[in-house]
This record gives structure tokens, sequence and C-alpha cells, in this order.
């Protein structure tokens, strides 16, 4: 049975470290603070806006990070071209995580997936329900709606060679009153692939619901309350007692 993953997500805005939903910067906490040992994967996504700052800032936490986790290390945000994806894949990367490239340049994941394999693409997708409830995808930091819904985002993405998909609830994010089941649900039933829920979760309770009624393959999180080692060993003692497959 493939154990289930708990994956912690950090944004980072021009190399400093970024609470969610607001973006609101925390400059208490740096790499010291992340369990590398306990969590399963890392993703650290780059939230800078474009015009602002310097590239080099976030490369730099990209590097520290690969040096000192075991673990492994998701890197997303403004890759929009192979060259991009192979600088980050040099600096220790080993998944690429892809959000409006996939609405810029589609055939960039194929691309991807050829020269490094399909398990090296993560598409990320950022969801709102629209004015129908309709969960729409969304890019550029969740500020440029697709016209697209979730479950046909991710399928595309699937069919042009992403080997998981993260789906973010922009509504949830940062809100702790746990995962959007619903689209998690949804986006699991379109694909065949592995699926990343991210937005919300605030107790260990709804990892489990992500896990059980979400159907996901990892939850991730991504506020400071979950990023102390107690916290994340706490976290999966709680899931293998409730009957989740989870590496301790």
């Amino acid at each position: 049975m493939l154990h289930k993953r708990l994956i912690t997500v950090l944004t980072f805005n021009d190399g400093v470290l970024f609470r969610t939903k607001l973006f609101n910067p925390d400059y208490r906490y740096t790499l010291n603070f992340v369990d590398a040992w306990s969590v399963d994967e890392i993703v650290v996504l780059d939230v800078t806006r474009s015009g602002q700052g310097e590239r080099a800032n976030f490369e730099s936490v990209v590097r520290r990070f690969a040096s000192q986790c075991f673990v492994p290390l998701t890197v997303g945000g403004g890759i929009r071209s192979m060259d991009d994806v192979r600088r980050i894949i040099a600096l220790g990367a080993d998944k690429v995580a892809v959000n409006s490239a996939v609405a810029e340049r589609p055939e960039l994941i194929g691309e991807i997936a050829t020269q490094y394999g399909s398990q090296c693409v993560v598409c990320s997708i950022d969801a709102r329900r629209d004015e129908e409830s309709r969960y729409e995808a969304f890019t550029h930091c969740a500020t440029r709606a697709t016209g697209c819904d979730v479950a046909t985002w991710a399928r595309r993405a699937q069919d042009l060679g992403a080997g998981e998909i993260l789906v973010t609830s922009v509504e949830r994010d940062g809100a702790l009153s746990g995962y959007e089941i619903e689209l998690c649900r949804q986006v699991v039933d379109a694909v065949q692939l592995p699926v990343l829920i991210s937005g919300g979760a605030g107790r260990w309770e709804h990892f489990v619901e992500g896990f059980v009624k979400g159907g996901a393959s990892a939850v991730c999180t991504n506020n400071i309350y979950h990023f102390t080692e107690a916290s994340i060993c706490s976290a999966k003692a709680y899931l293998a007692k409730a009957g989740i497959p989870v590496r301790v």
C-alpha cells in the first residue's frame, strides 16, 4: 500500500518567508524550523510579483533547502521556460511546479516530462468558486481567471504529461477551517494522477478528511502552526491511529 504524504508548503516573496493568505512576512522563521526528517516532502513557491524583487533571492532559498533537506523538494513560481526548469533543477530541486505556464505555454509540461520524466512535473492549480458555484482554475497568483473548470484543467495537464496535481482552494488558504473536500474530490475523480490538496488545514482531523473524504494522495499545510518537529510527528501519529498509511 502506498503511503499517504504530509507536505509542507512554504511561500517566499523576494526571498522572505511569508505567511499564507495575505502574504504577510514573518521574519522569525527560517529553514531550521522545518523538520526535514519527518515531513515527507517540501514545496517552496516564489510568490514575488512580476517586476518586484530579485529572482536571485529566491534561488538562494532553493539552493539552501536543497543542500540541507533530505526529502523531495518541489519548486514553483516563475517557471515559464525550459531554461527556468533547468536552472531550478540545477539548484537541487527534484520537481518543478508549473501554474501560469499551463495557460501561457501548455506544451512546457510535455517538454519537462520528455527531458526529466512526468514525475518531475507538478501542475499547480489555484481554484476559486465562481458565481455558479463552479470551481474555476486561476493563474498568476490566483489573479487571472482561465474560464476553465478545475477538473478540465487537471485533465488537460494530465494529457500534456504532468505527473501530479497540486490544487489549492484560494478562499480557504490560511483560514484553518478545513480543506475544500468537494474541490479535491472533483479533481481526484477527473484524473489518474496523485492529487495534492492545499488550503485550509487547521487541525489534524482535516488531514484525515483530505485523505478519506477527498481521496487525496497528499495533504499540504502552509501555516506556521504546523511547522515544528513536534507538530509534524504528532500529525503523523494521529494519522496512523486513524488508519491512514503514513511514513513515521
